[in-house]
């Protein structure tokens, strides 16, 4: 079933449980905020996040820029500034498909886009303690060489938790990766498909720090995931 929601394009790819902080200036996205807070209940203050592939824009490419899995925020916090911009908390909750996209006529950045989404399930798929286990040993590697190689000490981070749908979301929101990669994780049928191209990644990039002290471009420390 078709659900009509307001889209917001973005550079990333938000993850289930991911809390994304968001500065809100341009005007149709700034008059997206001011409806969602009309709307008293929490829950109600729901918008589409997708990302924008790469050297694409929405206005002129239309639903060909953008990504085809993408996933709900939820405004949890705001804060709002005299000239109209806006601070924004956001947690990422539900995974949907992309089926449609609505431009504004005439100026396509006169409003913002809406679409037509199909909300997908979340299978766990089948139990994998021991993937389980070697994925987490592999995070826990790839946090402590990235604190090591940054700072000179290890991150300190909550544990990884031991639920095997839990654990794919927390490091497909971890991990400092081109967008593309992160929409493989993201888009997986479930999340032990999710867990194995994560282990999967996570070996390549523990072996390309230990090997080359190459570091990814971002500070991994820097997302914070909230479980659903």
């Amino acid at each position: 079933m078709l659900t009509s929601l307001p889209l917001f394009p973005l550079n990333a790819a938000l993850v289930p449980g991911l809390v994304l902080p968001l500065h809100i200036f341009e005007p149709r996205y700034c008059r997206l905020v001011e409806e969602l807070l009309a709307n008293p209940d929490e829950a109600g203050r729901e918008f589409g996040m997708v990302a924008v592939r790469d050297g694409h824009r929405v206005e002129t490419g239309g639903i060909s820029a953008l990504y085809d899995i993408g996933t709900t925020a939820i405004l949890r916090e705001s804060t709002a500034y005299d000239d109209g911009r806006y601070d924004i908390v956001t947690t990422g909750s539900r995974r949907f498909r992309l089926d449609s996209i609505v431009l504004p006529p005439g100026d396509p950045t006169a409003s913002f886009i809406e679409a037509e989404v199909e909300f997908l399930d979340e299978p766990v798929g089948e139990s994998s303690p021991d993937l389980v286990r070697q994925v987490s040993r592999l995070f826990s590697q790839y946090r402590a060489l990235l604190g090591q190689q940054m700072f000179g000490e290890n991150l300190l981070t909550p544990s990884a938790p031991e639920d095997q749908a839990a654990l794919a979301y927390v490091v497909t929101a971890a991990m400092v990766l081109p967008v593309a990669e992160r929409q493989v994780l993201l888009g997986a049928s479930d999340s032990r498909t999710r867990l194995l191209e994560a282990r999967r990644l996570l070996i390549r990039e523990n072996g390309l720090i230990l090997e080359l002290s190459c570091l990814p471009a971002l500070d991994v420390a820097s997302a914070g995931f909230c479980p659903n």
